[in-house]
């Protein structure tokens, strides 16, 4: 049974590094969540490591410039791994091309000097996909006609994000993740390496100094992404309600409800969970 924890500091002398989710524990892609970057300068001063793992399409160092904008202090983590950063591996072993690039332009570093060509669906070798166009308005319905005749050439999908969702501010957007499941259904084949598949975590304990799994707590607010990722993984999971799944999970008033959580998870609770990350 998952046990709810009241902060963090609960579990400073049972794990020496965290791998820590961003968008939905410590920033919603509008403002940081303070009393989150407080619990890990706290820990990284206190504790050990904090790699920040995440799924965003882009460089490190340009989520770097991102988490600065959001306020999010650097004395908050250690190193950043990014789905960005995996996935430029496995775009590069495809380069030239060409590629059918679906994303918005604010991805472009995601593509820099890697040396791709572009085309349509018809003439394209593979789909670079890093989101929606425009992720405010477009659902993956938008992408149904021109994804049925990629999967129709047999083209493999490069998703640089495997998240479904996200939360902006109150609202829910779709990520690259949406667009590869339909693509699936679709009958096309998808490669992804950020969470919840191997590379983007061999990147971050590489990060971390290899350190001894048993010691290493994975926290996220994603069932299919952070949690499932940390399974993979054999690593512990601290389950971060307020985010993506928050309407499933707090009862009426405000309140975590550990059965729903259970009716979340199924066969495979996390080890623990909290309302939102603090010390």
């Amino acid at each position: 049974m998952t046990q709810i924890i009241p902060g963090l500091a609960a579990l400073a002398g049972r794990y020496d590094v965290l791998l820590c989710d961003v968008w939905g524990v410590i920033h919603n892609g509008v403002a940081s969540f303070p009393a989150a970057c407080e619990a890990l300068t706290r820990w990284r001063a206190e504790v050990g490591p904090v790699v920040l793992i995440t799924n965003a399409p882009r460089p490190e160092a340009n989520v770097a410039v991102i988490l600065d904008r959001l306020e999010v202090p650097r004395t908050a983590w250690s190193a950043i791994a990014t789905s960005g950063d995996v996935s430029r591996r496995l775009l590069a072993e495809r380069a030239p091309g060409p590629a059918f690039r679906i994303g918005p332009a604010k991805d472009d570093p995601l593509f820099e000097g890697l040396g791709l060509a572009w085309s349509g669906p018809d003439e394209a070798s593979f789909v670079a996909c890093s989101g929606p166009n425009d992720e405010m308005t477009e659902t993956p319905e938008d992408y149904r006609d021109v994804l049925a005749r990629a999967a129709g050439r047999g083209l493999p999908m490069i998703c640089a994000n495997p998240d479904i969702v996200v939360q902006r501010g109150k609202a829910l957007i779709y990520c690259a993740g949406a667009l590869a499941q339909l693509y699936e259904e679709l009958g096309g084949a998808v490669i992804q390496g950020g969470k919840p598949f191997a590379p983007i975590y061999d990147l971050a304990f590489a990060k971390a100094g290899g350190p001894y799994r048993a010691r290493v707590l994975a926290i996220g607010d994603g069932l299919a992404t952070d949690l499932k990722g940390a399974r993979n993984q054999g690593l512990d999971a601290l389950f971060v309600a307020d985010g993506v799944h928050a309407a499933e999970v707090f009862a009426p008033g405000g309140r975590l409800d550990p059965a729903a959580i259970a009716r979340l998870t199924g066969p495979h609770p996390p080890r623990f969970a909290i309302d939102r990350l603090i010390w």
